[in-house]
């Protein structure tokens, strides 16, 4: 094994241009986790009480300013589109929609978003550890995973799967997508359903888009949970277009 090599993985943001997160060749590296905060960012992880947590999973905030931290976005001359995505949380505290847990050395473990977080049962899962489970599956591409909320009804988990090419998604190929999800997590971090998918919805950066996908699912129109201009593969948003009032059909309540 080379032990001569630096890997150092970083975590940031686009709009602030520059990283929360990274590495130090003055410390050590552990497997599995960045080697510290950057220097000038006051990075914590916040429990639901805006209080800083140490080996605990919360929301990743800056406490305090950095000098690239924007005034306003594009087309937000009042700086409304700023506050509602990142300070509508923590009001004055700038909280960047990542799960992190903060080490008790010091490292960072990015968890995945906040915002499209996973809540069964009174379990909260990132989608970023399902993502880690099926993505191995020699079968499996890529995937998308959004858990739905729906009034008087229980939650929906939906897993949507691009496949490798010469696989389909049959009954046998879900079974040991299940089961490798239970194994490796648990039973409640199964779907309710498992689609498969043209590919998955990215922005410009290459992110998953969980919460416009949630969103579109929950009802929502198109045109006001994705912009187009702002993806890597914007016709990846067809598939989902006209499976969103199939879906909801199926969710309605029944009428008395």
């Amino acid at each position: 094994m080379r032990r001569d090599i630096w890997i150092v993985p970083i975590s940031g943001g686009t709009d602030f241009a520059g990283a929360f997160v990274g590495g130090n060749p003055l410390l050590p590296v552990y497997s599995g986790e960045m080697q510290c905060r950057c220097l000038g960012a006051k990075v914590e992880a916040y429990d639901d009480a805006g209080r800083p947590v140490i080996e605990e999973v919360g929301e990743l905030v800056c406490a305090a300013p950095m000098p690239s931290m924007p005034l306003r976005l594009l087309n937000d001359p009042d700086g409304q589109r700023l506050r509602e995505s990142y300070f509508d949380l923590f009001p004055g505290v700038w909280r960047h929609g990542d799960w992190i847990k903060i080490t008790a050395r010091g490292g960072a473990i990015i968890y995945g978003r906040s915002d499209a977080t996973i809540n069964r049962s009174g379990i909260r899962m990132g989608s970023a550890e399902i993502y880690s489970v099926v993505e191995a599956l020699p079968e499996v591409l890529d995937s998308l995973v959004v858990d739905l909320e729906f009034l008087g009804q229980e939650p929906h988990m939906a897993l949507f799967v691009v496949l490798q090419p010469g696989h389909r998604l049959d009954d046998a190929l879900r079974s040991a997508i299940e089961a490798r999800i239970r194994s490796s997590l648990s039973p409640r971090h199964v779907p309710n359903a498992i689609l498969e998918i043209p590919e998955v919805p990215r922005t410009l950066s290459g992110k998953k888009m969980e919460v416009p996908i949630k969103k579109l699912l929950l009802g929502q129109p198109l045109d006001r949970v994705a912009n187009r201009g702002s993806m890597a593969n914007p016709a990846s948003l067809d598939w989902f277009a006209s499976y969103a009032p199939r879906f909801l059909e199926t969710r309605r309540a029944p009428t008395r």
